[in-house]
């Protein structure tokens, strides 16, 4: 007589009472078993491995014990899948049609002890899809009057489980405050107002010691301990558990717990954060990072892209990973206008001569394609100018380093997007050198032209040093003309007699600087703070031009 394998399966939705010696799944084991015991006439044999699914609904099939069970029908280990009743399986007819095809597959059929059909037949079949119809329709009816009765209970105000926020500890249905933990909330909240930034607070609770408090769960289970990140306290800022609310989907209602913060100082951090979220993504918008996900320094490291704030005004830099991330005390922190000038500059010089950028990466320009090539070359150095101007994909890497600023460039990309082909000696990529070294000026880095000009941090003129010499020729014509004197000019203007005379200087600048001035092309440091100091302008203007303009210009 052929052995037929026999595997049991047994399963029960929630956890109560799995803790007793001999509860649900030990009874269904038990009856199953005996219904295998009596088939034993027919070769049914009891495999010894156990398949029990506790504290499991059956309306998924990522159940351990089903899916292990699932790999030995499919092994071949089991002919026979024995159960208690078919809903012990699942409750989901979907869930169930592929069941049988899996089923199907290895030639293993299963057996229901309390339920006696034969799906050889059509009725047969029509009785096991009632069956399952009902089984699913008790699941859906049941989730639903559990969902009913949690929002019901949570308008009353309601803890209804869960891990309970910081501060609380689990009440019966409401929450009781562990004024140790309190105290770190109403902490977080004060500092995060102090601050401003959910980043900054993060960086400065690690800084003082401040870690997530040590809690232990109903099962014993401890978790905290590490640093705050920014997600958790932002998590912790936006609850409306701390003013004595129970937040359900998209509605809040009065809890039955005590508060532990005013709503009045609730209300400031929630208008912060608010003004954080709409302000970041307006100004990101109009003042995209050209270089993000791009520059590097010399070591490999990436520089993220970064801002601050001063009197109102945004400004734009990249930093060093681990220097923005307070992991590493070295690294890079450069004005974002400058280097991005420079990559600009450098991009659009090699577009303006596609047949050299074309010879140096090894491609082809054919003559009857050269006028397209290089018109599409012109219309992509020009799009690099405008004000939400994106770096072109053949732009694989930026790397800055105290020499200068190297580009990598894709030839694949670039072959691609100058429409040129590609020949099997094509290098996989080029370089590109900008002339521009790293200089420290004060507290910043800066960068500046291999000549010695600064780079600006945008394109066109000092529009500081422009406005400041229109102002002085405007003072020089009043002065020059006799209808004010240089007293009277101070008091107008609420400021004392010497600042009118240094500014007024400016107005006898040599047309060689004020020219080079338009042009971006003065030394790093000559700008409108150093022309107005004593003495900073000489008589002279072959001085004027050996001082103020870079070399070679």
């Amino acid at each position: 007589m052929k052995m037929v394998r026999c595997a049991i399966y047994t399963r029960k939705s929630s956890e109560d009472g799995l803790e007793q010696g001999f509860n649900s799944l030990h009874a269904q084991r038990e009856a199953c078993a005996a219904y295998v015991l009596s088939q034993a006439s027919e070769g049914w044999t009891l495999l010894p491995d156990e398949y029990d699914d506790g504290g499991l609904s059956g309306g998924t099939l990522e159940r351990p014990a089903l899916q292990r069970l699932l790999a030995d029908v499919a092994a071949g280990k089991v002919d026979i899948i024995v159960i208690y009743k078919v809903d012990r399986l699942t409750r989901s007819l979907l869930d169930f049609a592929k069941l049988v095809e899996a089923l199907d597959q290895a030639g293993t059929s299963f057996v229901s002890i309390t339920q006696s059909f034969n799906t050889t037949t059509s009725m047969g079949r029509l009785t096991l899809n009632m069956l399952l119809s009902f089984a699913q329709f008790e699941r859906e009816v049941t989730a639903e009057r559990i969902r009913d009765k949690l929002a019901a209970s949570k308008a009353k105000g309601m803890w209804m489980g869960g891990v309970p926020p910081l501060g609380y500890r689990p009440n019966g249905r409401t929450l009781a405050v562990v004024e140790e933990h309190a105290a770190v909330v109403r902490h977080i909240y004060a500092r995060y107002l102090a601050v401003g930034t959910v980043r900054l607070l993060a960086n400065e609770l690690a800084a003082q010691g401040i870690a997530v408090p040590l809690r232990v769960t109903a099962t014993g289970r401890s978790f905290g301990g590490a640093p705050f990140k920014p997600s958790q306290l932002h998590r912790i800022l936006r609850s409306p558990i701390y003013v004595g609310e129970i937040a359900h989907r998209d509605q809040t209602y009065p809890g039955q717990h005590p508060a532990l913060i005013e709503r009045t100082q609730w209300d400031a951090v929630q208008a912060l954060l608010d003004g954080h979220v709409k302000g970041t993504r307006r100004e990101l918008a109009s003042q995209p990072s050209l270089l993000a996900r791009r520059l590097f320094d010399s070591a490999g490291e990436l520089l993220v892209a970064t801002h601050a704030r001063k009197d109102g005004k945004r400004y734009r830099y990249y930093v060093s990973k681990g220097l923005h991330l307070r992991t590493s005390a070295a690294g890079l922190r450069l004005p974002a206008g400058e280097v991005e000038q420079v990559v600009i500059t450098a991009l659009a010089e090699l577009l303006g001569d596609p047949l050299d950028l074309a010879t140096r990466a090894q491609l082809t320009i054919a003559p009857d394609v050269l006028a397209a090539t290089t018109a599409t070359a012109a219309a992509m150095a020009a799009a690099l100018h405008a004000p939400a101007a994106s770096l072109p994909g053949f732009v694989e890497r930026v790397t800055v380093s105290a020499d200068g600023v190297m580009l990598s460039i894709g030839v694949a990309a670039l072959a691609e997007a100058l429409g040129l082909p590609r020949t099997a000696g094509t290098p996989p990529a080029l370089t590109h050198t900008c002339p521009v070294r790293l200089t420290r000026t004060g507290r910043a880095i800066r960068l500046i032209h291999a000549s010695g000009a600064k780079v600006p941090n945008e394109p066109g003129p000092d529009r500081t040093l422009l406005k400041l010499v229109v102002k002085a020729r405007g003072w020089w014509q009043e002065l020059s003309n006799g209808s004010i004197d240089p007293t009277s000019l101070a008091a107008r203007e609420g400021i004392t007699d010497s600042y009118v005379v240094r500014v007024v200087r400016l107005a006898f600048l040599s047309p060689y600087v004020v020219d080079a001035m338009l042009a971006g092309r003065l030394k790093v440091g000559v700008d409108a703070t150093s022309l107005v100091k004593p003495g900073a302008i000489p008589l002279d203007w072959g001085k004027q031009e050996q001082q103020f303009i870079a070399a070679g210009e």
